[in-house]
Parts: structure tokens; C-alpha cells; sequence
């Protein structure tokens, strides 16, 4: 009976918020830093893959409505303000156009260049808009390891100084010490894990959108370069 007594409390004092509590402050802050940035991974996780979802559905709906228009400059008036990276994909297209042949005379090589370079620029600029938000991710994964790691050291220190004034190796004594250097690693994880693979996923995504706008891109083209064909 007093030995169910004793384990239960020793597994009360090596349960995690025990663990918590009973480490020194620059363990607890490596805690509270991995727990932080594991609560901002699930947020980002959340939060941007159910609007990168939502955009990339609207984007494919934006596209496929020009494709079907008659007239371009009559949806671009419609639809043209979007707050989609198609959008701003023809948004500097059609501005380009607007201004290479408002003049009298039509540079057409110059145009078509100037045409592939400002919605080229644009659907950079949106795509490293979408890759700032997910490159904490990034780092996330690739450093909450590291300073789980720092904890861990620190713990385990904290054992041999432990086993150094007590004069004693004993299983008690360096328990709590090892737990929390271990509880500390097993966050580091739980923050770094979720980080990588979601940034994997996002990066997919990413890489779809951006091949996506890129065949958009090259299709304007096309298109605008007809245009000054008939101009001709």
C-alpha cells in the first residue's frame, strides 16, 4: 500500500505542469519560448492554410471567368480589383498595355518585353508576400530543436551539480533533473515537427500557385501580343 502511495506521488511530481514548476528560470523560459512557438505553429497552420485554401479556389474561379469573357477591359472594370494574385497578375498587365499604346506610335518588341516583365514582377511580389508568412515556419522547425536541446544540457547540469552536493547518485536525486532536461526536448519537438511538415505542405501549395500564375502570366501574354498584331 505505502509503495502504490510513493509511485503515485512520484508520478505526480514527474507529470509535465510538476515539471514546470519545479525547473530552474532558464529552463522555464526555454518552455515558455517553445510553448509560445508552438502555439503560434498551430495558429499559422489554422489560420493561412484556410486562406491559402479559399485563395487558390478563387484564384482558379478568376481565371477561369477571364478565359470565358468576351471583353477584357470590361471584366478587368468588374473585376479587376480583386484582392486575389490573378488579379493583380492582370492588374499589371493591363496597366503596362494601357501605357505602351497610349502614344502615337507602338514600340512592339518594346511592349511585349515591358509586358512580360511588369506581370512577371507582380507575381513574384505575391508570391513572396504568401512566403513571408510561412517562413517563421522555417525557422521554427529548424531551431525549436536546438534550444529544446539547450534545455536538456541545462537540465542534465543541473543533475551532476545535484549528484555533486548531495553525494549522492541515487535514482531520486536525479530524476527531477533528467525529466525536466527530457520534458524540455519533448516540447522542442512538438513546436519543430508540426512547424516542418506544415511549411512542406505550404510550400507545395505555394509552389502550385506560383506555376498556376505563371501559365496565367504566359497567357496574358499571348493575348496582349495578339493585340498588337491587330494594332498593326
Amino acid at each position: 500500500m505505502l509503495n502504490n502511495i510513493s509511485l503515485a506521488a512520484d508520478a505526480a511530481t514527474l507529470s509535465p505542469i510538476a515539471l514546470f514548476l519545479q525547473a530552474d528560470w532558464v529552463v522555464k523560459g526555454v518552455m515558455i519560448g517553445l510553448l509560445a512557438a508552438s502555439v503560434y505553429v498551430w495558429t499559422v497552420i489554422f489560420a493561412h492554410g484556410r486562406g491559402v485554401g479559399k485563395m487558390m479556389r478563387a484564384s482558379e474561379r478568376f481565371e477561369r471567368d477571364f478565359w470565358r469573357a468576351g471583353n477584357i477591359d470590361k471584366f478587368y472594370e468588374e473585376n479587376g480589383r480583386e484582392e486575389l494574385p490573378s488579379a493583380r497578375v492582370l492588374a499589371a498587365g493591363i496597366s503596362e498595355w494601357r501605357r505602351s499604346v497610349a502614344g502615337k506610335t507602338i514600340d512592339r518588341d518594346g511592349t511585349r518585353e515591358r509586358l512580360g516583365i511588369a506581370m512577371n514582377a507582380a507575381l513574384a511580389g505575391e508570391v513572396d508576400k504568401l512566403n513571408e508568412k510561412i517562413g517563421i515556419l522555417a525557422t521554427i522547425g529548424s531551431v525549436a530543436p536546438f534550444v529544446g536541446l539547450f534545455g536538456t544540457v541545462w537540465g542534465i547540469m543541473r543533475s551532476f551539480t545535484a549528484i555533486a552536493a548531495e553525494n549522492n547518485s541515487s535514482l531520486a536525486v536525479v530524476a527531477p533533473g533528467i525529466a525536466e532536461a527530457l520534458f524540455a526536448t519533448a516540447i522542442g519537438l512538438f513546436a519543430a515537427i508540426p512547424a516542418v511538415i506544415a511549411y512542406n505542405s505550404f510550400s507545395q501549395r505555394l509552389n502550385r500557385l506560383e506555376s498556376r500564375l505563371g501559365r496565367f502570366a504566359d497567357g496574358l501574354h499571348a493575348t496582349f501580343s495578339r493585340e498588337l498584331e491587330v494594332e498593326a
